[in-house]
């Protein structure tokens, strides 16, 4: 099988997983194959409230490292503090962050990465919400090596299908519905969805979704027919109505989180959905629809205490690294041993934060972090 087979086949089941959550084990499982990894999973991060946990995964790595993780590690984890200078959607693996030497060093390293025989990670942020976000990434097992090029190109390649599926499950309130009930069993929910037929006819739209239809909304019938006068959304429709069996890979980008005007200059967004294959197939026979979509209310992303920090002082990763670790952890010695660096590289890095935030010595850095934490909660 090449490898745009092998993508067609996967994307199926990631997009069945948008449907049913039920899906996501197998389908990341599926996912780690292709990208080349031994596990896969969809997790969340709150830095504010130093909370999150797994959404979803394969199965692939133990329960009790899932938790350790969150409890003890996930301020040590240096793709934490990355994930806050990336886009959505920007791919983050070691290298991108240190040499794989340093990062070998750190106790990160040592006390979580290493004992589970894992020897790299690749993620990208896949929304941000509120203070939290949510990601995506495949880990890397000694058999596998670091993450290279190859690794890289298949995960470009699947990251826009995840995320589309993870968004699209999250506007669904993660229902777990049959694909032969799935509008009457839609009606509670509060984003709008209309199954749309091959030549663009209103096939169903629950309670939500007719709300969006009245008279100067985003979203009007005529003549039987969906429309809209957004350029790109009306063009996504087109597009999922086309594909055949297998052709949604296609879709790539495309139809993710528009952003759309609803009553009174609401800002909603909007998903599109192929149900070309797999499970929304049913979907697609029981109620002669070829897509699905998706509107729901943006969620306003609030600024966090590091990435005001960012702003406010331009920090570098690095420096909030070691910001952040001085906070949680105290003196340069027990940081340097913590992340695996000099201590004459975390007293660099805190003379460029004093010189940077004004500040005179570790006590008064704990203090910002902390004036920047309280704002970023009211």
């Amino acid at each position: 099988m090449n490898e745009s087979e092998a993508l067609s086949g996967l994307v199926g089941q990631i997009y069945d997983a948008a449907i049913d959550p039920g899906f996501w084990p197998d389908a990341l499982r599926e996912t780690a194959r292709f990208v080349g990894g031994c596990s896969a999973a969809i997790y969340s991060k709150d830095p504010t409230s130093r909370s999150g946990g797994v959404l979803y995964d394969d199965g692939g790595l133990s329960p009790a490292y899932q938790r350790l993780y969150f409890e003890r590690y996930v301020q040590l984890d240096p793709a934490t503090t990355r994930h806050f200078f990336t886009e959505i959607g920007e791919l983050v693996s070691t290298v991108d962050i240190m040499p794989h030497a340093e990062f070998q060093q750190s106790r990160f390293y040592r006390e979580w990465v290493q004992p589970q025989h894992l020897v790299d990670f690749v993620s990208t942020v896949l929304d941000r919400s509120g203070t939290s976000a949510s990601m995506f990434g495949v880990f890397r097992h000694e058999r596998d090596g670091v993450v290279d090029e190859a690794t890289r190109h298949r995960m470009h390649l699947v990251v826009p299908h995840v995320r589309r599926a993870a968004l699209i499950g999250r506007a669904l309130e993660q229902h777990s519905a049959r694909a032969e009930v799935l509008a009457s069993s839609l009606d509670s929910i509060r984003a709008g969805m209309f199954l749309i037929g091959a030549t663009g006819a209103l096939v169903h739209a629950n309670a939500a979704g007719h709300g969006l239809l009245a008279p100067g909304g985003p979203l009007r019938v005529a003549s039987g027919r969906l429309v809209t006068a957004d350029a790109a959304l009306e063009q996504c429709l087109r597009d999922a109505a086309s594909f055949d069996d297998g052709g949604e890979a296609l879709l790539g980008e495309r139809g993710i989180a528009l952003p759309i005007t609803g009553h009174g200059g609401e800002a909603l967004v909007a998903h599109v959905l192929p149900l070309s294959s797999g499970f929304r197939r049913q979907v697609r026979t029981n109620y002669s629809a070829v897509a699905a979509l998706f509107v729901q209310r943006a969620e306003l992303h609030i600024e966090t205490a590091p990435e005001a920090l960012i702003r406010a002082y331009g920090l570098t990763p690095a420096e909030l690294r070691v910001l952040l670790a001085i906070v949680e952890i105290g003196g340069a010695p027990e940081v340097a041993e913590a992340l695996g660096i000099s201590e004459t590289t975390v007293k660099f890095h805190l003379r460029r934060l004093y010189d940077k935030t004004g500040s005179r010595r570790h006590a008064d850095l704990v203090k910002l972090l902390a004036g920047f934490t309280s704002l970023a909660s009211t």
